[in-house]
């Protein structure tokens, strides 16, 4: 039995914000003295990201004109947990609908009516009834399909719902299984001046990514999965965390994280690689989930690696900032699109990481059914 990944839709809040338009933002928000001022949008511009989106104007605006924080000097009193999850709750179905759409419009005979299953995954929002009920009514699903919510497993927590999706799929041929990533992060940002958490607010952006699985490959180009490896660095476990707090989220992003990945992506690869009839040297594709500009540097620097096998990572870095779970499906759906028949039955690489600290990796198979005309 198999099961491919045949279809990947993407989709983002209207509200465009240039990064260093949010570093100024930031720099007013933390009432930083000119040299916090200059520090903090030095690590702007390293980031390697461009731009990203939110579902917030306020990061476009001016203290006097913001509609979700306080127009105080100090942004107090700072929102709450409940406020920010009332905005996660209006905000999330939307995008969520509108991925699942981008992904079916793609596809010339998959349909709505024909899922049989759905997985939502999100870490920064949750209520109930959930996204999950609230997609089947707004997609008029079938009420009998298969619900299943992967919640706060943070950045690599779409490689946990591809396995499911998998699972399913090898279990029952006639399966159709739609996933989604939906993650709002820019209602999360903290005003703590440490260093962790001023990087963690240089990354997160709001973003959806809807993929549907099936066992048999589509009539476009499908993505056929050929095996998983999860590994553990717990050394790590301090290193990226994500908390509830009073005020929200609180998201904890060390520098030291893209050491730790560095110490364990080569055995993490070898693992993977092990048994199959490929090696690293072999594969040309790669779908590196985006964590941040060094973490993409040091899996480079370790697996051997050049800027170009890496150019869907930097796209969607650039573009989109990072957007925890739905991240690494943006960067697939980059590479699929880039795909020619010249590709086929060529591997394809993945990696994801999180909180754990937690190594995923994924190999998948460039299929298709039928040559491009």
């Amino acid at each position: 039995m198999k099961s491919y990944i045949c279809g990947i839709g993407t989709a983002n809040p209207p509200h465009k914000v240039p990064q260093m338009q949010v570093a100024d933002f930031m720099a007013a928000a933390h009432q930083l003295d000119e040299q916090g001022s200059r520090k903090l949008k030095a690590l702007y511009r390293v980031s390697g990201i461009g731009q990203r989106y939110s579902v917030l104007q306020d990061f476009t605006r001016q203290n006097g004109d913001y509609t979700f924080f306080p127009n105080t000097h100090d942004l107090e009193p700072f929102p709450t947990v409940q406020q920010r999850m009332a905005v996660y709750r209006k905000h999330a179905l939307d995008l969520s609908e509108q991925a699942v759409r981008n992904c079916l419009e793609q596809l010339s005979n998959a349909k709505l009516q024909d899922l049989t299953h759905l997985i939502t995954v999100s870490c920064t929002g949750m209520y109930a009834p959930g996204l999950d009920i609230e997609l089947v009514e707004r997609l008029e699903l079938n009420p009998c399909v298969q619900r299943t919510a992967v919640n706060f497993m943070g950045c690599y927590a779409a490689f946990n719902a591809i396995k499911l999706a998998d699972a399913i799929c090898k279990a029952d041929p006639n399966a159709r299984v739609m996933l989604v990533c939906t993650e709002i992060c820019t209602i999360h940002f903290q005003k703590n001046s440490e260093q962790d958490h001023l990087v963690s607010n240089a990354l997160f952006g709001d973003g959806a990514a809807a993929v549907l699985m099936q066992g048999q490959p589509c009539q476009e180009v499908s993505l056929e999965l050929q095996s998983f490896h999860c590994d553990l660095a717990p050394a790590g476990k301090r290193e990226m965390a994500w908390h509830i707090g009073d005020t929200g989220f609180e998201m904890t992003l060390s520098s030291y994280v893209p050491d730790l990945i560095k110490n364990g992506i080569k055995q993490l690869t070898d693992r993977l690689l092990q048994g199959l009839r490929t090696t690293v040297s072999e594969i040309k594709l790669f779908a590196i989930h985006p964590g941040g500009r060094r973490i993409l540097e040091v899996i480079e620097q370790e697996l051997g690696l050049t800027r170009d096998d890496n150019r869907f990572a930097y796209r969607v870095l650039h573009e989109f900032g990072n957007m925890s779970s739905a991240t690494v499906l943006f960067v697939l759906k980059e590479l699929m699109a880039s795909l020619t028949t010249q590709e086929k039955d060529e591997p394809v690489l993945s990696f994801a990481f999180g909180p754990g600290l937690t190594l995923e990796s994924m190999l998948l198979k460039v299929h298709y059914a039928e040559a491009k005309v």
